[in-house]
């Protein structure tokens, strides 16, 4: 069934407005998926804060021809079917939420990605951005560095006090025997 005019122009639209905000956008081909292993990532990555779109490969050009930044993109890997992931808020999102999918469902598979200034990712340097921690592990891990000189220099003070009362309850017991 073919779509409208007026349709393609506001999937156009969409797909701009998607790639304008985009921080990354990872592509993936999904053939041989079936519709409920669709929902079941769409799911997971509405959970992450990741955007999924399915749509004709020739409209994502078109809309990449209209951002400046995107115009000399590498289009070439834009074959088969293929949906697309962004995300607005995390740079490594929807890689990871593309590779963690794919682990457990091998008829996905990541071939590219966009970054926020229009250039191209090959393959690997996508599923290398898949194993990079997310932002929350990031805080945590600075937050365990930024403590854990100020926990050492605790555990020194205590250990003067632990020390006194040691000492003290080695005397109190030495006077009652």
């Amino acid at each position: 069934m073919a779509i409208t005019r007026q349709t393609k122009e506001s999937q156009v639209a969409e797909i701009v407005e998607m790639l304008n905000n985009a921080k990354l956008t990872a592509v993936a081909q999904y053939k041989g998926l079936t519709v409920k292993e669709l929902q079941t990532l769409r799911r997971a990555a509405r959970e992450s804060g990741v955007t999924i779109k399915v749509v004709k490969n020739r409209l994502v050009q078109v809309a990449m021809g209209q951002i400046e930044r995107y115009k000399d993109a590498d289009k070439s890997v834009l074959k088969a079917q293929l949906l697309y992931a962004s995300s607005d808020s995390d740079e490594v999102a929807p890689a990871q939420v593309l590779a963690k999918f794919a682990k457990e469902h091998e008829a996905l598979k990541l071939i590219a990605g966009y970054n926020g200034t229009g250039e191209m990712l090959g393959e690997e340097d996508i599923k290398a951005l898949a194993n990079l921690p997310t932002k929350d592990q990031l805080r945590g891990i600075l937050v365990g560095t930024i403590g854990a000189p100020l926990s050492g220099f605790v555990n020194v003070l205590a250990g003067n006090v632990r020390g006194v009362l040691n000492v003290l309850n080695a005397r109190a017991e030495a006077l009652e025997n």
